[in-house]
C-alpha cells in the first residue's frame, strides 16, 4: 500500500490539477524553509479549503504576532510543572516566524516583530538575535550562517508527555495556531520523554544551543571510556643523579628500592569499561619510548598527593617582551621544553632544564657517522651548536596552536594558514605539511599514545591524522559553527570536540560517528579536558563558563560558578585526577576540588540534588597572575603545576 501524502503534499496535487498556479507559488515558498513532515502534532486531516485559507493566514503579518502572544500567555498560565518545558518552544517559534515574515517580503513588520519580542527570550539567544536582525530581506537569508542553519536544520525541544499533551489540546483549541502548527511541523523536532516535567534548573542545564537540546538516540549508543591496560614495562632503578635524598645507612636504599619495585611489579587490573586494546591499531613502542615510559613510572613513584588540604605549587612561566604576539604554549610531558606560537607565523622552543638544545651536524659530517651506533642520534648532534631556544619558520599566518608528541620528538602545530604542519625536535625543521582543512586551523592535539592527532577549524570539521600519512583518515561533521577545540580521549578511541555552536561532542575514532552531544553551554566553548580515568570531561569557553560531563550519559555532571570574569583557554588535570585547574584571560588560575564535584555527580544518580550553581564550595584556590592572561597550564610527573602568560603591562 503506497503511503499516505501529507496535507500539503496531497494540497500540491489538487492545485495542478485545477492549475491554480499562484497559490502553488506560495505554498512552495512556505515549504523552502524546511522538510515537510506532520510527525510532531498529531492533528487531523484537514479539507482543501481550510489548507487554502490557513496559507492565506500566513502571509497576513498580523497573524504572527497575534499568535505568538497566543502561545506566550498559554506558556505562562501553565502549570509550573509543564512551563518550563514549554517555554523552550517560545525561541524557535520566534525565530522562524521572523524568517516567514521575511519571506513573505514583509520586512518592516519583521522588524517591528523582531524588536518587540526580542528582548524577553533567554539572555544566551540575545547574540544570536543580533546576527539575525542584519537580514532585512529574503535575499539575505541565504548569505547569513545562523539564518541558513535555522533553515535547513530542525531546532530539538525535549517535554514530557504530559506537557506535549497540553500542548496539543492548546494547538487544536486556538484558531490562530495554524501557522504555529506549521513551524513546528516543518522546524522544531519535539521529543517526547516519559517522567514528571523538568524543573527549571533542569531545563536551563541543558538549555543554550543553536538548535536546542539533543534528541533522545544521540546518547544511547555505548562509549568505552574505560583506560587501555598498559604494556609491561620493565623498570629499572632510577640513576643516581636521580635520587633527590642519598642515604648514608645502606640498609635505606634497599628497602626503598625494594619497595618501589613492588609498586612498579603491580599488574593493572582490566578495566571492564575499557574497548579491546586492539580496537584502534596502536604503534609498538620502541626501546627509546620504553625508557621514557620507566623514567615517568619512576617520576610517578614521587608523586605528591593532591586534595583540598594538600594544593599543588604553581610555577608560572612570564613571556616578556611579547605583547599580544604570543597566542599559544604547550609544555612537553616531561616538563623539560616549552613551545609558544606567534601571530608573525614563527614557533620559539625554550628548554626548562639547563641542558641546552643543540643542533644537527652538517650533511658532511653526519656521512661519517656509524649509522648501527647505539646512540647514533646523540651522535648526529653538533657539541658546539648549543642555545636555550630554537626557532621555527614555515607557517604563513599566526600560530594558533603548538603541540609535543607524548615522546619529546616531534612537534605539531597549526594555523592560520589553513596547515598543520610537523617538526623535528632533534633536526629543528618542518618535516610535513598537512593540507586539507580550507579555513584556519584552531586546535590540533596529539593522541596519548602518539602517531595519531586530530585538528579542528573554521570549517566546521574535525579530522584525524597519522604521521604515517600525508590525508586525513577521518573526518568528522555536524558542528554548526567553528570547532575551537579538541582532544584525544586517554584511551586514544574518542575524541571530543567544542564549538561555537555551544555543543561539545565525542566521536568514535574507529567508526568516524558521533557518539554523544552534549548541551548546556551558553556561550562558545573553547577548551575541553578528559578526567584522567576517562569518564569525565572538562569544558570551559567564553564568560568563565565551566561544565563537567559524564561520558557514560551525555549528561552534564556539573555546571560550576562562574568564578572567572573572562574566557577560559586552559585546562589542566593533575596526574592523581583530584584536582582541576582552570587558566583564564581575567589573569587568574582556580584550583577546583575534582574528587567533590564526582563525588556530588554520582550522588545525583541517586537522588540527592546538586547545589553547584548555588555556590563556590568546589573551589579551593584562586591565583592571580601580574596582568599574564593564561595561555596553558601543565601538570608535572610529580604534580607541580605548570603555567604559561604572557605579559601585557600595566592597563
Amino acid at each position: 500500500m503506497a503511503d499516505k501524502p501529507t496535507p500539503l503534499l496531497a494540497v500540491l496535487q489538487l492545485l495542478r490539477k485545477y492549475n491554480l498556479k499562484g497559490t502553488e507559488e506560495i505554498l512552495k515558498k512556505e515549504a523552502s524553509l524546511g522538510d515537510v513532515e506532520i510527525d510532531n502534532i498529531d492533528l487531523p486531516e484537514v479539507e482543501l479549503a481550510s489548507i487554502l485559507t490557513s496559507h492565506h493566514t500566513e502571509s497576513d503579518p498580523y497573524t504572527y504576532e497575534i499568535a505568538y502572544d497566543s502561545l506566550k500567555k498559554f506558556v505562562e498560565n501553565s502549570l509550573d510543572m509543564y512551563k518550563h518545558e514549554l517555554s523552550t518552544l517560545l525561541y524557535p517559534v520566534f525565530v522562524h516566524m521572523y524568517l516567514s515574515l521575511i519571506l513573505y517580503d514583509h520586512n518592516e513588520h519583521a522588524s517591528n516583530f523582531l524588536e518587540k519580542f526580542s528582548s524577553e527570550q533567554e539572555d544566551y539567544y540575545q547574540d544570536d538575535l543580533k546576527r539575525l536582525a542584519i537580514v532585512k530581506n529574503k535575499d539575505q537569508i541565504k548569505g547569513n550562517e545562523l539564518a541558513e542553519i535555522y533553515s535547513s536544520n530542525k531546532f530539538v525541544v525535549q517535554l514530557s508527555r504530559d506537557a506535549s499533551s497540553q500542548l496539543k489540546r492548546y494547538l487544536q483549541e486556538q484558531k490562530s495556531s495554524t501557522v504555529i502548527i506549521n513551524i513546528i511541523n516543518n522546524h522544531i523536532q519535539i521529543e517526547v520523554h516519559d517522567g514528571p516535567g523538568r524543573t527549571q534548573a533542569q531545563v536551563r542545564a541543558t538549555a543554550g544551543g543553536i538548535l536546542g537540546e539533543a534528541t533522545k538516540n544521540e546518547n544511547r549508543t555505548k562509549v568505552y571510556y574505560g583506560l587501555l591496560k598498559e604494556p609491561d614495562i620493565q623498570v629499572l632503578p632510577a640513576p643516581v643523579e636521580d635520587e633527590e635524598e642519598p642515604e648514608e645507612t645502606p640498609d635505606k636504599p634497599k628497602k626503598k628500592k625494594a619497595k618501589k619495585d613492588n609498586i612498579f611489579m603491580k599488574k593493572p587490573k582490566s578495566d571492564p569499561n575499557a574497548p579491546p586494546n586492539d580496537r584502534i591499531p596502536l604503534p609498538e613502542l620502541k626501546e627509546t619510548d620504553k625508557l621514557e615510559k620507566g623514567k615517568a613510572i619512576r617520576e610517578a613513584s614521587k608523586r605528591v598527593a593532591l586534595g583540598p588540604e594538600s594544593l599543588p605549587s604553581i610555577c608560572f612561566y612570564t613571556l616578556l617582551n611579547s605583547g599580544n604576539t604570543a597566542i599559544s604554549a604547550d609544555i612537553c610531558d616531561d616538563s623539560t621544553l616549552l613551545a609558544v606560537g606567534f601571530n608573525n607565523s614563527t614557533i620559539k622552543v625554550w628548554t626548562l632544564t639547563p641542558v641546552k638544545l643543540r643542533g644537527m651536524k652538517s650533511a658532511e659530517k653526519l656521512q661519517d657517522i656509524d649509522r648501527e651506533a647505539g646512540d647514533v642520534l646523540v651522535r648526529m648532534m653538533e657539541e658546539k651548536d648549543r642555545d636555550t631556544c630554537r626557532t621555527l619558520f614555515g607557517h604563513g599566518g599566526p600560530v594558533y596552536k603548538v603541540g609535543f608528541d607524548p615522546f619529546k620528538t616531534m612537534l605539531l602545530s597549526c594555523s592560520e594558514d589553513s596547515t598543520v604542519r610537523l617538526w623535528s625536535l632533534q633536526c629543528w625543521t618542518c618535516l610535513v605539511v598537512y593540507r586539507g582543512h580550507i579555513w584556519p586551523v584552531w586546535d590540533v592535539r596529539w593522541s596519548t599514545h602518539g602517531h595519531y592527532f586530530v585538528s579542528s577549524g573554521h570549517d566546521r570539521t574535525v579530522r584525524l591524522w597519522a604521521t604515517d600519512h600525508h590525508q586525513p583518515l577521518r573526518v568528522f561533521a555536524g558542528h554548526q559553527s567553528d570547532v575551537n577545540c579538541v582532544q584525544f580521549h586517554p584511551n586514544s578511541n574518542y575524541i571530543a570536540t567544542g564549538s561555537s555552536d555551544r555543543t561539545v561532542r565525542v566521536w568514535d575514532c574507529l567508526t568516524g560517528t558521533k557518539v554523544r552531544i552534549m548541551t548546556g553551554h551558553k556561550q562558545s566553548v573553547f577548551t575541553v579536558a578528559f578526567s584522567v580515568c576517562g569518564r569525565w570531561l572538562a569544558s570551559a569557553g567564553a564568560c568563565g563558563e565551566l561544565m563537567i560531563w559524564d561520558i557514560a550519559t551525555g549528561s552534564p555532571a556539573a555546571a560550576l560558578p562562574p568564578a572567572h570574569t573572562a574566557s577560559i583557554h586552559a585546562l589542566a588535570f593533575s596526574r592523581d585526577g583530584t584536582i582541576l585547574s582552570s587558566g583564564s584571560l581575567d589573569c587568574t588560575i582556580k584550583l577546583w576540588d575534582f574528587t567533590a564535584i564526582t563525588d556530588e555527580a554520582t550522588n545525583e544518580e541517586n537522588g540527592n540534588s546538586s547545589t553547584a550553581q548555588k555556590d563556590d564550595k568546589f573551589l579551593l584556590r584562586s591565583f592571580a597572575t601580574k596582568n599574564s592572561p593564561v595561555k596553558s597550564l601543565h601538570f608535572t610527573r610529580r604534580n607541580l603545576l605548570l603555567a604559561v602568560g604572557s605579559y601585557e603591562g600595566s592597563s
